[in-house]
């Protein structure tokens, strides 16, 4: 995946239907709580060799396994097929955050670092502002 040249204004303009309203209203929520922080749009093939749009906030170097290091962002919000997903870099005590807030989110399917919702009105907005301002306090 790389940095688009779109803007993420532009790209939040040209989504449509619910999944375009939902990944809009979670932008106007995600992006005041990383103010001071980039906000990128991210375009190419991600895990699984799906073509992948994400917005990412906040900018990363992590270290792979192989000891490869790569740009990523901390948190990163798509729109998939069937679901909203939500990307958390960021690491507590060995774990990372969505993970530790995986149970009280809402229903959602978890990952090492995602957390997927088929619909918007299955997250708690107040524990996503929460996971969003502890993962800003991971970075400093």
């Amino acid at each position: 995946m790389h940095k688009s040249a779109t803007s993420v204004d532009e790209y939040l303009e040209g989504l449509e239907g619910e999944s375009g309203e939902a990944i809009r209203a979670l932008d106007l929520l995600i992006h005041p709580l990383l103010n001071g922080l980039s906000r990128t749009l991210w375009e190419g093939v991600f895990r699984g060799g799906t073509e992948q749009q994400i917005i990412g906030y906040g900018d990363l170097v992590q270290t792979r396994s192989r000891g490869i290091e790569v740009e990523w962002f901390l948190i990163g919000l798509a729109t998939q097929k069937n679901y909203l997903s939500l990307y958390v870099n960021a690491v507590e005590d060995g774990e990372y955050l969505g993970q530790q807030f995986a149970a009280s989110i809402g229903a959602s399917k978890v990952g090492d670092s995602s957390l997927s919702f088929a619909r918007f009105e299955d997250i708690d907005l107040d524990v996503l502002t929460d996971l969003i301002i502890r993962a800003r306090a991971s970075v400093g």
